[in-house]
């Protein structure tokens, strides 16, 4: 083959892939191709060239277009679905990291109150039996409330809780232990017994059968739970605040801008190419400035859920509370036991009512070996010595929970709650970062700029919030969302609600995710432990608040309380008499 002939093939080839090339590059193939992975719209409003004089609206340009009116629509509708469900995509685990932790706690406590319940129902089984028929439906209602209070549903008072329990067992304690002998009496008149019953129970406190002991059980157990009832009622205001963000919507503004950012591109023919990062930040900072205004109270939001959490599970208050009914009531019980003949006389006086059906007042001393109220349980008594102990443990009581937890305790979905919340504590802040590095934004040689291909983009960059996008080159915000405003609205009104009925929660700025719910055993003012005993403030408060911490406005009570001191030195001289002259003790 000749020279010449040579040289016409490779000129003849050269002018062939000149064509092609031209031909593809006058061809909508790879834009029709994305059109169809990307799900935007139907093929057919795809055209198969470009061309010019196209009637858009956002991706105007002076060159041919692979563009079409329709197929701007389309990619309208794409940006609202697709960004919305990437927004959802990244709260979803923040949502259900608050929802499923409001169910653990609530787990918690209820496996707390049940064990609590049956330790109090094993006292009146084992040792009070003659009470046990009727105190039972009293016991069920005590731990209803007190299960009430801790999930913040209903207006549930624990000291009201407490004290109508007490106010329950007066009567049954008067006639079956302290004078043994009137219920056999009493039985035969029900009328009788219906009005000294109603007349023990409305003078219960007056008379002061149990000295201080139903006042300190109330005070312990709602200082405790304060912390588990406000963190149960914050958990579902988190919920709720995540539900609305959810369904936030994006303006016309920011659907242009989307359009502009992800699809102007593809119109050129550029299906590959990325937005330049600070033109993506532009862009959702834009679209998300009104949700970027919750940032500062859901910060301190955090700090709230991080405080309470360590309250509720710090030093096991509530465990030790709740588990402590037990002694509770049993050093009340026999306190009227040593305090027997001067309250008989008390309610003969009140009440009215004879003791004669008691003939004898040995009834109304307990057993040899019980001593004034000790500071722990008596060890004669079933299960004293667990309770006794209760007070001196460093690790969390293991509670029965569903077969998946591995048997979690309080303080374990304390630590692990706020191990993770913490995470989230700038949220609202990053969403933009988030979305723009793993969907959109990337550093490359070259980059999408919303009208060019460039090496960099030179724009200003603006930060976060609504005022801060008055310079946003890249959307227009004419006004904030209504709707998010009010949400911002509410979770600020809840921090301040929480710092009136609980002063100091949520301030505190840094925490130490490994040693948040978990110490030597010790608990300093430095781990925030002094913040389950605070007071509520005096104050009145909104309906909010009040529902928040479960007070209710109840009736002064009027405490005719002889010393307590005195009282015992009363007692502790009767039991020396006794033993002295070798009386024997009945028991009961």
């Amino acid at each position: 083959m000749s020279r010449v002939n040579v040289s016409w093939i490779i000129a003849v080839l050269a002018v062939e892939l000149a064509t092609l090339s031209a031909a593809r590059a006058h061809s909508c193939h790879e834009v029709k191709t994305a059109f169809q992975v990307r799900q935007i719209g139907q093929l057919k409003w795809v055209p198969e060239t470009p061309a010019t004089d196209v009637d858009l609206s956002v991706c105007k340009h002076a060159g041919p277009s692979c563009c079409t009116r329709r197929m701007e629509d389309s990619y309208r509708a794409a940006v609202l679905r697709d960004t919305t469900q990437s927004i959802r995509s990244y709260s979803f685990e923040l949502k259900y990291l608050i929802s499923a932790h409001a169910i653990a706690f609530q787990d918690t406590f209820q496996s707390l109150i049940s064990f609590s319940q049956n330790h109090l129902t094993s006292l009146f089984e084992t040792t009070y039996s003659s009470l046990m028929s009727s105190i039972s439906p009293h016991i069920v209602c005590l731990f209803t409330d007190l299960s009430r209070f801790l999930q913040g549903t209903g207006n549930v008072s624990v000291e009201a809780a407490v004290h109508c329990f007490f106010d329950s067992l007066f009567p049954l304690v008067h006639t079956r232990i302290v004078n043994p002998g009137m219920a056999a009496s009493i039985d035969a008149d029900t009328s009788d017994d219906n009005q000294l019953g109603d007349c023990l129970r409305m003078t219960r406190q007056d008379v002061n059968p149990f000295g201080t002991y139903p006042k300190a059980m109330a005070n312990e157990l709602a200082e405790a739970m304060r912390a588990g009832r406000v963190l149960s009622l914050a958990l579902g205001v988190g919920s709720e605040v995540m539900n609305i963000t959810d369904t936030a919507e994006l303006s016309k503004e920011c659907t242009r801008a989307l359009v502009r950012m992800q699809y102007c591109s593809h119109c050129r023919g550029l299906t590959l190419i990325r937005a330049c990062s600070g033109y993506c930040l532009n862009v959702m900072r834009g679209c998300l400035a009104s949700l970027s205004e919750l940032h500062n109270p859901w910060r301190q939001y955090v700090t709230v859920l991080q405080d309470l959490s360590h309250m509720v599970a710090g030093a096991h208050n509530l465990e030790l509370a709740l588990l402590g009914i037990r002694g509770q009531v049993e050093e009340a019980i026999l306190y009227a036991q040593l305090n027997g003949p001067r309250l008989t006389a008390t309610v003969d006086k009140v009440c009215g009512h004879s003791s004669n059906a008691s003939s004898s007042t040995e009834g109304t001393f307990p057993p040899a070996s019980v001593t004034p109220p000790p500071a722990n349980i008596s060890q004669d008594v079933p299960g004293g010595d667990t309770i006794g102990m209760l007070a001196h443990l460093h690790s969390s009581l293991p509670l029965k929970t569903s077969k998946s937890d591995g048997g979690r305790t309080l303080k374990n979905v304390a630590r692990e709650f706020t191990a993770y919340i913490s995470r989230y504590k700038s949220f609202f802040a990053i969403l933009p970062e988030t979305l723009c590095e793993a969907e959109m934004g990337v550093d490359e040689l070259t980059c999408w700029s919303g009208n060019n291909v460039v090496k960099s983009y030179n724009k200003r960059t603006v930060g976060n919030g609504v005022r801060a996008q008055e310079n946003n080159p890249e959307v227009r915000v004419r006004s904030v969302d209504p709707v998010l405003m009010d949400v911002k609205n509410k979770l600020e009104l809840f921090n301040m609600e929480i710092q009136e009925i609980m002063p100091g929660v949520g301030h505190r700025e840094s925490w130490d995710e490994t040693g948040s719910g978990e110490s030597s055993g010790e608990c300093d003012d430095e781990d925030g432990c002094e913040g389950s005993g605070e007071s509520v403030a005096s104050p009145p408060f909104t309906e909010a608040v009040t529902k928040m911490s479960g007070e209710v406005q109840d009736p002064p009570m009027t405490q005719n309380n002889p010393s307590s001191d005195a009282s015992l030195s009363t007692a502790s001289f009767i039991i020396i008499i006794t033993l002295a002259l070798g009386l024997q003790w009945p028991f009961i």
